[in-house]
């Protein structure tokens, strides 16, 4: 079983019920290239139906520049908490306008100078 990110094929690792590694075309025994996947499932209340969560997770080790180290590991985590009963439609509509933004100028602008306000 494999994963493709962007034209990248990450192949099974390991996995759980609620928890999958892929390593990925640049995976050595010193250089992580990794996606992680795990959810926790809806836990329900008298009061809510509960919250289904998913998390996914890139580390990749990145050759360094002008720094003490030559490599280190970088990480991009996206999670998502989502409410039992919400419509399919809803939850398409929050993951595209999250795509976007991360694919967006502001965001890439946010991540390397760290730039809160735009």
């Amino acid at each position: 079983m494999s994963l493709s990110v962007n034209a990248k094929v990450y192949a099974l690792d390991s996995n759980t019920a609620n928890y999958a590694t892929y390593a990925g075309p640049l995976n050595t025994l010193s250089v992580k290239d990794i996606v992680k996947l795990s959810r926790v499932a809806a836990k329900p209340t008298v009061n809510l139906s509960g919250v289904s969560r998913t998390d996914a997770k890139l580390t990749r080790t990145l050759a360094l520049t002008g720094a003490v180290t030559s490599a280190h590991d970088a990480i991009s985590d996206f999670s998502m908490s989502v409410p039992v009963g919400a419509a399919s439609a809803d939850i398409d509509a929050m993951l595209n306008d999250m795509g976007a933004y991360i694919a967006s100028a502001a965001f890439k602008t946010h991540v390397k100078a760290q730039a809160i306000m735009f």
